[in-house]
């Protein structure tokens, strides 16, 4: 029969694997992440792709059945979501919240840089981790939408704690890695914070009509991308555009069977 001390060790041990029982899940080691609609067979597609995150460009899930160990990330996504209901429901369910949605785009959140100033307080309230208000372009750019709004934050002393972006190129060859790459330097020597690539793919949009690479070009880029955005320190997450191909031609997955970039997209760690 033990003595004292061997009878406290079988406590304290019996106590931690019934705190293991009930403990929450924790969000996947990777910084692979997907944006989602709620389309027919998402969820399956959701637990399948092995992402550790996804968003929905709203404050919940909209609908959307959460897979064990992967985290949800609400936004905030323009001016008519500032309010108590969206807001709480965004801290219900996480710790880290999105800010507007390309505020620099009519077709968007459509936000002055004023506008955006104006309602940060709100959602800095919550008191989540909170990225910067994701701009369409030119977020390198001096006198830019994101930069005016960097500059006005840090006058008015409101806190950013990262910058997410998207970006999408026009250039279906295996430079696009590198062009992708030098914008996310440049952004983030510019205002030092991290980096988190919340829509990205490729996609020409310089014509009357977006233009779309082929299964072959957009797998390779894939692959590529993505061993370059998990070897930067400073990209914290990325998302590709987006899970399902009917919410976008470069979706990832067809109802709930991958295509080509699906597969080479889950297959990322």
């Amino acid at each position: 029969m033990g003595g004292p001390r061997q009878l406290l060790a079988l406590v304290l041990a019996a106590l931690a694997a019934a705190c293991a029982l009930t403990a929450p899940a924790a969000a996947a080691a990777t910084k692979k992440g997907v944006s989602i609609n709620n389309h027919p067979g998402v969820a399956a597609a959701l637990a399948d792709v092995r992402a550790g995150w996804y968003y929905t460009w709203a404050s919940d899930t909209q609908g959307v059945t959460t897979p064990a160990g992967v985290e949800f990330v609400p936004m905030i996504w323009g001016a008519g979501a500032v309010n108590d209901t969206e807001l709480n429901r965004a801290r219900s369910l996480g710790t880290t919240l999105l800010g507007f949605n390309e505020p620099d785009m009519a077709g968007q959140a459509n936000m002055s840089v004023e506008q955006a100033l104006n309602l940060w307080p709100r959602l800095q309230a919550t008191g989540m981790r909170l990225g910067a208000p994701a701009v369409a372009f030119g977020g390198d750019r001096a006198g830019g939408w994101l930069d005016r709004f960097m500059s006005g934050a840090a006058a008015r002393g409101y806190r950013v704690d990262f910058i997410p972006l998207h970006w999408y190129g026009s250039d279906f060859s295996a430079a696009a890695t590198e062009h992708l790459r030098g914008y996310l330097q440049a952004v983030h020597d510019r205002y030092r914070k991290p980096i988190w690539l919340t829509e990205y793919g490729l996609i020409d949009f310089t014509g009357p009509q977006p233009r779309y690479p082929d299964q072959a070009q957009q797998t390779d880029f894939v692959r590529r991308s993505t061993a370059m955005l998990n070897s930067l320190p400073f990209v914290e997450r990325f998302a590709w555009f987006s899970l399902s191909t009917r919410t976008s031609p470069t979706g990832l997955y067809d109802g709930t069977t991958p295509n080509a970039t699906g597969v080479a997209y889950r297959s990322v760690p």
